[in-house]
């Protein structure tokens, strides 16, 4: 099923460049916090492969495809490479790497969602995946890096969010049987856009109804 959406050559040529921007985003941060070159590879590393990998191991697909792509796991290396040289300049078009970012968040949500699916895992249980293979990377980086997990924040805009309504709307065109190569890039533009949304007007899901906490809250 994954075959028919894109074609390998597309479907490879548009992981790389998913892969390449979560892992700039992983280097940005270990700069950020003052890491050594191989906490920058690390971190670059963990960011770009860690939510496919996580998703490989579970639905039973291995060797993961980090492993037995020599592309999938060199590229956060190049990424690793041009943010310990040049990272005051990748700082300066943040904004850019953000856009990319937000299309790489599209096209994983779809792609794992649709991979397992195709390894026989139910509807919901595929769409969860998908949201894991989109946000498991970003989770784990902020982890290693002692965060809290972007997308646990409330200050934070939007980023599962718009990966849950892309892998929603996947399973939605598996149980109608309307799945196609259009359906599918539908999707991938949908959460594409709503995190560009997200991130234009800073929206936020909502916090516990009703709060009573007045405690100091973290910027």
């Amino acid at each position: 099923m994954l075959q028919e959406l894109f074609t390998p050559s597309v479907q490879h040529a548009l992981d790389l460049v998913g892969i390449f921007v979560f892992a700039i985003s992983g280097a940005l941060l270990a700069v950020r916090k003052n890491f050594d070159v191989f906490g920058i590879a690390v971190l670059a590393e963990v960011t770009a492969l860690g939510g496919g990998l996580l998703r490989d191991l579970i639905i039973g697909a291995v060797p993961p495809a980090a492993f037995t792509d020599l592309g999938y796991f060199l590229t956060p290396f190049v990424a690793s490479a041009l943010v310990f040289f040049l990272h005051p300049h990748v700082e300066r078009i943040q904004v850019g790497v953000n856009v990319f970012d937000a299309a790489g968040l599209g096209l994983f949500c779809v792609t794992g969602t649709v991979k397992a699916y195709e390894y026989g895992l139910g509807l919901t249980a595929s769409a969860a995946l998908g949201l894991a293979t989109a946000v498991g990377g970003g989770v784990l980086r902020d982890v290693l890096a002692n965060e809290v997990p972007s997308l646990l924040r409330w200050d934070r805009d939007l980023y599962a969010v718009p990966a849950m309504v892309g892998a929603t709307m996947i399973v939605l065109c598996i149980r109608f049987d309307a799945l196609s190569g259009i359906t599918s890039g539908l999707a991938v533009v949908t959460a594409f856009v709503l995190r560009l949304l997200a991130m234009r007007f800073h929206w936020r899901a909502p916090r516990a109804w009703n709060r009573r906490s007045e405690a100091a809250e973290e910027s």
